[in-house]
């Protein structure tokens, strides 16, 4: 059972006397004589129509046939009269594989709201608007690993079951073999592994572990937050880019994290481009001018202490005061990259009390190597750090977090035994889709969004 994509019938330079496509029916109309079919198969956002003329074998096999059946067409392809479309098919025989009801079949003509769609995750992919951003994400995906091959980073699987806590925020899903959601935790040996264990809110150490031996490594999967969050930007499931590089200070992760995001902006705007035409066209006004701004614009670089300082004599009234010491909200971020330096920025050098116990402190004593890649409509893209590579200091900092330096024995080894400088960051990779859609809501980035309250598929 061959088939071939609509996206290659589309892009045919010549007449074919064979094609068969396998699809779903768009629309359905009937004339004198004859009937339009207008089929998709998700490899484009475009449709193929097919004509079906009354005494074919094709024709008898539309019994029931409406939008929503998914059915196999064969027939010739040739050139067709309608305005804005190049080929048409002429159906002869047809294979009907699937019916859909009419009267209950939830995709209709019209345009449906992303929160009803949210409600039948499993056939949004039909509609042009996801079918064009699950197909942007996969375009994405692809752009990613592209890169690090190009430059030599080995690709890397790091657990989803981990018994560390990486951020330190306390904010993880816990793992049980118990029958009770919410029970106490048995003692360790009544656990599978012994001790507690939880989903990983990030693949970061064990990545370190590698890079430390493999030079430059990455991972790209599923992490996880038990935060209980309804915005826009936060999800409890979220794929995680994490590039670790052995010799590689602060400023290399900042020419990579910049690099990284220039050079997938750039794949999917030439490999998808009528698919993010869609989104300009109805999501995002300007989301293309945009796009190939932050693709030939270098990234502006900014000291933390400075952008304080221009959130403070910026005149604007936040909703939370820009002071030293204090996290840029997402509103100070999006101030700095829309509209302070209209373009992307990387934030650098923050205050030790508000990063992790694993970044570098630097000689001031005040400030940790940590950088941020700030982008508009967004915000906040990456997040990174050179990492602590001397064993006294990291070995002070966890003390200093309130954690027991010997739940970290294994990571505190790679500061033993060759330590060497070190960096990484985590791009969030729905808020990647965000940025590459303009689509507004993370829910709206990945297929089935878990968020609090949501599990439904």
């Amino acid at each position: 059972m061959s088939f071939t994509p609509v996206v290659d019938i589309l892009h045919s330079a010549t007449p074919l006397e064979r094609v068969r496509i396998g699809g779903w029916v768009r629309t359905r109309r009937d004339a004198k004589g004859f009937t339009f079919l207008e089929l998709n198969d998700g490899s484009c956002l475009a449709n193929v129509q097919c004509i079906v003329d009354e005494g074919t074998p094709a024709h008898a096999r539309l019994e029931g046939v409406n939008t929503g059946a998914a059915v196999a067409v064969s027939g010739a392809l040739v050139e067709s009269p309608g305005k804005g479309q190049k080929w048409e098919v002429r159906a002869e025989e047809m294979t009907v594989f699937g019916l859909a009801d009419p009267e209950s079949f939830p995709l209709q003509k019209k345009r449906h709201s992303d929160e009803f769609l949210r409600s039948i995750a499993h056939l949004r992919a039909r509609t042009n608007k996801y079918g064009a951003a699950f197909r942007i994400r996969s375009e994405a995906a692809l752009a990613v690993h592209r890169f690090f091959a190009g430059r030599g980073f080995a690709c890397v699987h790091t657990p989803v079951l981990t018994g560390s806590d990486c951020e330190g925020a306390g904010e993880m899903f816990r793992v049980t073999t118990g029958d009770v959601c919410g029970a106490p935790a048995p003692a360790n040996g009544d656990e599978f592994f012994g001790k507690a264990c939880n989903l990983t809110v990030s693949g970061q150490l064990e990545a370190e572990c590698l890079a430390l031996g493999l030079g430059k490594v990455y991972s790209f999967g599923p992490t996880f937050r038990a935060e209980n969050s309804n915005t826009p930007r936060h999800a409890a499931e979220f794929w995680m880019i994490e590039p670790e590089a052995a010799f590689a200070d602060l400023e290399d992760n900042m020419e990579l994290g910049e690099s990284l995001t220039r050079f997938v902006v750039g794949q999917v705007l030439e490999r998808r481009a009528e698919d993010v035409e869609l989104f300009d066209k109805f999501v995002d006004k300007g989301l293309i001018a945009r796009l190939q701004s932050i693709v030939e614009q270098p990234f502006a670089r900014c000291p933390y202490r400075e952008a304080v300082k221009i959130l403070a004599s910026s005149g604007r009234a936040f909703d939370f005061p820009a002071v030293f010491g204090k996290d840029l909200q997402t509103e100070h971020e999006r101030f700095l990259s829309e509209e302070h330096f209209k373009r992307p920025v990387i934030v650098f050098d923050y205050p030790k009390e508000i990063k992790a116990f694993y970044m570098r402190l630097n000689d001031d004593g005040e400030t940790v190597a940590a950088m941020d890649v700030l982008v508009p409509r967004i915000g906040e893209l990456i997040g990174g750090s050179q990492r602590e590579e001397r064993l006294d200091v990291l070995t002070a900092r966890i003390r200093e977090l309130g954690q027991d330096p010997a739940a970290y024995w294994w990571y505190l080894d790679l500061r033993r035994f060759g330590s060497v400088p070190h960096s990484g960051f985590g791009m969030g990779f729905e808020r990647l889709v965000m940025l590459l859609t303009g689509i507004s809501n993370i829910r709206d980035a990945i297929p089935f969004p878990r968020t609090p309250g949501s599990l439904e598929f």
